[in-house]
């Protein structure tokens, strides 16, 4: 059965808390960003290049799907925590940002939110291929756990 993650936000939650399928698709996909507080994290400039839009794109879902990128990973870094990202950032030689050091706030996304956005976005061709690579693994995942009998809730649908 073919899964619209675009629409169903119940296939992008099973997807989202799988955390096998979620090691898998990490280890895959080879997605980098800046390594903090033990994830890695990316910027919406970040993402949108990955995914060949216009940061107002990222920030249109992001204002449209807030809740939910919010529960898988996306936050707004103030004060402290800002400012240790961005020693982070130095200290990990990331090329630029494209984000000043005086900003108040900055988004930032883990690689749960990542696929999260990944499974939304309709205007990019990488997020469409990203999204087929998903399926594709957690399809495997699924088949390989019934073939050796293990059974979890999360992947019975796919």
């Amino acid at each position: 059965m073919t899964r619209d993650l675009t629409n169903s936000n119940i296939d992008r939650q099973n997807i989202l808390n799988n955390n096998f399928a979620l090691m898998e698709i990490e280890r895959v996909a080879d997605i980098k960003g800046v390594l903090f507080e033990g994830k890695y994290r990316l910027t919406k400039e970040m993402i949108a290049n990955f995914f060949s839009v216009d940061t107002r794109t990222i920030e249109r879902y992001t204002s449209d799907f807030s809740d939910e990128l919010k529960s898988n990973g996306y936050e707004l870094l103030k004060g402290r925590r800002l400012k240790e990202f961005f020693e982070q950032v130095k200290l990990q030689n990331v090329p630029d940002i494209n984000v000043g050091n005086k900003t108040p706030q900055l988004a930032i996304f883990d690689f749960r939110t990542f696929l999260n956005i990944s499974m939304l976005l309709i205007e990019s061709e990488n997020a469409r291929v990203l999204r087929q690579t998903i399926l594709v693994h957690v399809n495997s995942i699924a088949l390989w756990m019934a073939t050796n009998g293990w059974r979890f809730h999360c992947l019975r649908c796919f």
